[in-house]
């Protein structure tokens, strides 16, 4: 008995049960999947969790070096509660030197859930709840750029542009693809040639150069809002081909299988039969494509924002961070400016091994 209840539990589950249950098996995936999940949060309180403001400007510390969490001063005493210590710049370093040295004698305990500078969350409402400060002292956990602002905070900040920039991309990619794609593939004749040459000419076309041309075409005086909302649009445009053939492709095949061909004889519309019949049949498919998309999205803004010509200041995206890393001589004197360049292989990462996951899920041949 207790082998026949797994069975039939098996029997039973739909499709998307199958596929958690081929999903959980993954752990590589699941922790991708966690990442995310944490990454994502990140970005969603990112005011609440980050001690200070992206523009807020300490202009005796700049290039401050990341300040390490303690628990032990410098006599060698534990303290219950975290602290960091004060930093003071090296005066004997030379006027044109900036050092830091670390003031042992300043103790400055983090404090969690503490008023700190204002914001307004979401656009919504104001607040100054944050989860941690040092109170009146510096908090750098990852140092402080060029003009003082703290840099972890800018990486939290920096998260929601980077993150949901991908995710605007792939709806706008999976939309497209899925539109010309299905046409060319229920239809064929003159629509499949029409879509399929125009795939091939975007496909021939380098897509860094042309990212490059479009996005340099947006005019600077533009609000940085629009400016977001128009790399997401370009980068949509040139990221729903291979999506769209492989739509073109399922379509081919089950037009004419038996359950398509009764809904036809039966005068069901057009366009309930694509998206109510033929999309259901591999959408697992279609999202695990989607799911693999969003990681070139998250790497077109920050290349495009990198370069100066995709978003700029005030806008605070990892690929603007990642601009102060273009000086060498900068990068040696305060190599924590790479930092945002860390978060964007992290989650690329994680989206290319959750993606990985869920092609394994869909796959019903897939290796046990």
């Amino acid at each position: 008995m207790s082998e026949a209840r797994p069975a039939t539990q098996l029997a039973d589950a739909s499709q998307w049960r199958l596929m958690w249950m081929r999903f959980r098996r993954h752990r590589l995936a699941l922790a991708g999947g966690a990442v995310l999940i944490a990454l994502y949060g990140l970005a969603a309180l990112c005011e609440f969790i980050s001690p200070y403001r992206p523009d807020q400007r300490h202009a005796q510390y700049v290039l401050c070096p990341p300040q390490s969490i303690r628990f032990f001063d410098g006599e060698g005493h534990f303290h219950w509660r975290p602290f960091v210590h004060g930093v003071r710049q090296n005066t004997a370093a030379g006027p044109w030197q900036r050092e830091y040295l670390v003031d042992t004698e300043a103790v400055y305990p983090i404090r969690f859930f503490v008023r700190g500078p204002a914001y307004e969350f979401w656009g919504l409402f104001n607040a100054d709840l944050h989860l941690f400060s040092a109170g009146s002292g510096p908090l750098f956990l990852f140092g402080a750029d060029d003009l003082g602002r703290d840099l972890f905070s800018r990486i939290i900040y920096g998260a929601r542009i980077s993150l949901t920039i991908g995710l605007i991309g792939v709806a706008l990619t999976f939309l497209i693809g899925i539109l010309l794609g299905g046409l060319a593939g229920y239809y064929s004749g003159w629509v499949d040639v029409v879509v399929q040459r125009m795939i091939e000419v975007l496909m021939a076309v380098p897509q860094l150069p042309l990212w490059m041309a479009l996005s340099a075409a947006l005019p600077a005086h533009w609000a940085p809002l629009r400016i977001y909302f128009g790399v997401t649009i370009i980068l949509s445009l040139m990221g729903w081909t291979g999506l769209a053939r492989v739509v073109r492709g399922r379509f081919l095949s089950l037009r004419d299988e038996d359950f398509v061909v009764a809904a036809r004889l039966s005068g069901t519309n057009e366009l309930k039969i694509i998206f109510k019949h033929l999309l259901p049949s591999f959408l697992s498919h279609v999202i695990t494509s989607a799911t693999l998309a969003v990681p070139g999205m998250i790497l077109g803004e920050t290349a495009l924002s990198f370069l100066g010509i995709g978003l700029r200041a005030p806008v605070v995206s990892w690929g603007v961070l990642l601009q102060k890393a273009q000086n060498f001589q900068a990068v040696a004197m305060a190599p924590w400016l790479l930092l945002p360049g860390l978060f964007v292989v992290v989650a690329v990462l994680a989206f290319n091994v959750v993606g990985d996951g869920m092609r394994d899920a869909a796959d019903p041949y897939a290796s046990r």
